[in-house]
């Protein structure tokens, strides 16, 4: 029988609020996401602004609800600024996050990115990236690899919808010409979907190589709207295109039986950023833990 005894899960605090529109959740205060979070019965949480920074502080609200810090995103620059500048905010936020016991740092490329931008359409036009703006950032994150290991950390990368990797192509090119000791992957279930991609062959080629997992389903409807009509990554988030596992169109019966098969070790980040004044925070966060134990009980996993 098989067991997941080495999998946690954990819940992200952009429900409550959205550190990329802050409008977005401007009424919940940090408190009340973590309280919900535990509440809801998950042991882990990613980090949000809201959080406090220094680590002594921090451990004082998470402990007494018994979560642990999972991760937490950190914006590369490597394909427009010196890498000295990157190098000097990475190495703040993983000592950081070591202090804190995370074993890994979420890392995604910024430079040329549109997701941050309101007016620009997600899928006309993303960026490509040309071999000078790879040669960049494959260098760069080895590096930041080899910084993470100084404190026996591991970067993951986060693949994402309006970036330079977002596609299964792109996916396939940054593990092929990275070394697998230096960069690990962060496998999300609803970048992939949404951008059109099958998880499950992504999952399955590099599961070695998976050290992250954030799940998040996707609302069909909303998804071809913002296709169709132009809408920006910010858009489409407003307009609700992510949602909770159980609750869109993934099905993530053999997802988990392919994670638990893989014999994955780490966190399953719940990471759904929505409207809380449309989708209540706690009350998807519940929804998600209920359907995750549902597949757990359905794979006849034991805990």
């Amino acid at each position: 029988m098989r067991t997941i005894e080495k999998i946690k899960f954990a819940c992200a605090p952009i429900a409550w609020t959205n550190d990329d529109m802050p409008e977005l959740g401007k009424e919940n205060t940090f408190e009340q996401c973590i309280s919900e979070m535990a509440l809801a019965g998950y042991s882990g949480t990613e980090i949000g602004n809201k959080y406090p920074k220094d680590p002594a502080a921090l451990r004082k609200y998470l402990e007494p609800r018994q979560l642990q810090v999972a991760s937490a995103w950190f914006s590369t620059y490597l394909t427009i600024k010196p890498f000295e500048e990157t190098k000097q905010a990475f190495i703040q936020h993983r000592d950081f996050l070591h202090a804190m016991g995370a074993k890994v740092i979420v890392v995604a490329e910024q430079g040329l990115s549109i997701q941050g931008q309101m007016d620009t359409p997600l899928f006309q036009e993303k960026p490509i990236f040309k071999d000078s703006e790879w040669g960049l950032l494959i260098h760069g994150l080895e590096s930041l690899g080899e910084l993470a290991h100084e404190k026996g950390m591991e970067i993951v990368y986060h693949h994402h919808m309006g970036t330079g990797i977002q596609t299964t192509e792109e996916i396939e090119y940054l593990m092929e010409n990275t070394s697998p000791n230096k960069v690990s992957l962060l496998f999300d279930t609803g970048h992939l979907v949404f951008s059109g991609e099958d998880p499950l062959e992504i999952f399955r080629k590099y599961q070695s190589r998976i050290k992250h997992i954030h799940f998040k389903d996707i609302r069909e409807d909303v998804a071809k709207e913002v296709k169709e009509q132009k809408d920006s990554f910010l858009t489409g988030v407003k307009k609700g295109v992510f949602t909770v596992p159980g609750d869109g169109i993934i099905d993530f019966h053999p997802i988990m039986d392919a994670i638990v098969g893989s014999g994955y070790e780490g966190w399953i980040v719940v990471e759904a950023e929505q409207d809380p004044a449309k989708a209540n925070p706690f009350e998807y966060a519940l929804k998600a833990r209920k359907y995750i134990n549902e597949l757990i009980v359905n794979k006849l996993i034991v805990r």
